[in-house]
C-alpha cells in the first residue's frame, strides 16, 4: 500500500497526525517519507510539505531512531508540520498583514509566541492570534507602542466584521482602542 494512502486511511479512522506518523514509522518506513505521506494525506500542498520538512529534516528526520517514532510524530505536530493551511479571504489576509505589523512594533516578542502566531495564521485561527497579541504589552525601548495598539485596533475592526458575535473580539478591540488613545 502506498504510504500516503495508508496515512489517509489511518487519519480517516480518527488517528491524530502524530499518531499516524508513529504507527507508519513503526512499520519500518524511513522518517522522511512517512512525514511526507502524512502531510500529503492531510492535503497539504506538495511544495509546502517539502518546505516544512526541509526546515526540520536535520533535527528530526535525518536519522531513524526506532524507539522515538511517537516523540518524533509529536514534535512534528508541535512544530506545525502537520498544520493544514486554510485559504484566507481578502479580509483575513488584511488581518494577518496588520498582525504582522503589530508583531514588528511589539519590540521583542518571544520566539515561542511568534511560532504560535505563525501556526494560527497558517490554520486561519486569527481570533486566537489577535487575542494573544492584545494580551501582550509592547516594549517602549525596542518597540513602537503607539503603532502596536493602533494596528491592533485596525486588525480588531476587520476581525469584528468577520466574527460579529464574538464578544472576546469586541472586548479586546475596546481594550486596544483605550491603549491606542492612552498609551
Amino acid at each position: 500500500m502506498h504510504l500516503t494512502t495508508l496515512a489517509r486511511h489511518t487519519l480517516s479512522r480518527g488517528t491524530t497526525p502524530a499518531a499516524t506518523y508513529a504507527l507508519i514509522a513503526r512499520l519500518g518506513h524511513p522518517p522522511l517519507p512517512v512525514a511526507r505521506a502524512v502531510c500529503l494525506a492531510l492535503d497539504i500542498p506538495h511544495a509546502e510539505t517539502t518546505r516544512r520538512l526541509a526546515e526540520c529534516y536535520d533535527a528530526l528526520l535525518a536519522d531513524h531512531h526506532p524507539a522515538s517514532e511517537t516523540d518524533t510524530g509529536e514534535l512534528l505536530e508541535a512544530l506545525g508540520v502537520f498544520d493544514v493551511p486554510k485559504s484566507l479571504t481578502d479580509t483575513e489576509l488584511a488581518v494577518v498583514e496588520n498582525l504582522l505589523i503589530a508583531i514588528d512594533a511589539h519590540g521583542s516578542l518571544r520566539p515561542g509566541h511568534r511560532h504560535g502566531l505563525q501556526r494560527w495564521f497558517t490554520t486561519g485561527n486569527l481570533a486566537t492570534a489577535y487575542l494573544s497579541l492584545t494580551a501582550a504589552h509592547p516594549l517602549p525601548r525596542t518597540g513602537d507602542p503607539a503603532l502596536y495598539w493602533t494596528t491592533l485596533v485596525t486588525a480588531g475592526e476587520l476581525l469584528a466584521t468577520t466574527l460579529p458575535s464574538d464578544r472576546r473580539i469586541t472586548y479586546a478591540l475596546t481594550h486596544c482602542r483605550t491603549r491606542a488613545t492612552h498609551p
